[in-house]
Parts: structure tokens; C-alpha cells; sequence
């Protein structure tokens, strides 16, 4: 996992390899740890490269978007995979994560 924060404010999350219950304590503690300490205008999380989630990696991505809204920060999903958009679809989260 990468952070690196862009000219507009924005902090984008790039995320790589699966998101489950051995990875997602990484993935949860950086989302929060960022939005604390950072402050971001925008939460951009980039999954071009997660190759599975399960509801634990759902559950963490809920935890960071939940703790932007808290500072007023936008939270986006960019690039899921298939697979990945198919699960936020199925659980009703797509539209609430901001997938683009």
C-alpha cells in the first residue's frame, strides 16, 4: 500500500493484492491514521490492483469512508475490478463508497 497526497488536497490510497482478514488491519489503520492526521479534501482509494475482497476488506473500506465523512472529506473507490464492483453491488455499498 501506497499514500501520496496530489495538489488538490486529495490522498489517494493505491491498494494492491487481496483484502481480507490477513491484510485489512493495514488497509483500516492507514485509511484512519490519513484522514486524522492529513485531513484530506478527498479520500481517493485506488483497487486497480486488489485482486479479491471478502466483507472484512468491505468493512474497512466503510470504516475510512465513514471516518472522511466525519471531516467533511469526499471518499471515492477508483478502479475495482469486476469482481471488486460486483461485491460493493451486491451488498449495496457501490453507490454509498463512491465507486468511479
Amino acid at each position: 500500500m501506497t499514500t501520496r497526497r496530489q495538489a488538490d488536497g486529495a490522498t489517494v490510497v493505491d491498494v494492491r493484492g487481496s483484502l481480507d482478514a490477513a491484510t485489512v488491519e493495514s488497509l483500516r489503520d492507514v485509511l484512519l491514521d490519513t484522514v486524522q492526521r492529513d485531513r484530506p479534501t478527498a479520500m481517493i482509494v485506488d483497487l486497480t490492483y486488489v485482486t479479491f475482497m471478502d466483507s472484512v476488506g468491505i468493512g474497512a473500506l466503510v470504516a475510512g469512508q465513514r471516518a472522511a465523512r466525519d471531516i467533511g472529506a469526499r471518499f471515492q473507490l477508483r478502479n475495482p475490478s469486476e469482481f471488486v464492483h460486483r461485491q460493493l453491488r451486491v451488498t449495496g455499498l457501490a453507490d454509498l463508497l463512491g465507486c468511479i
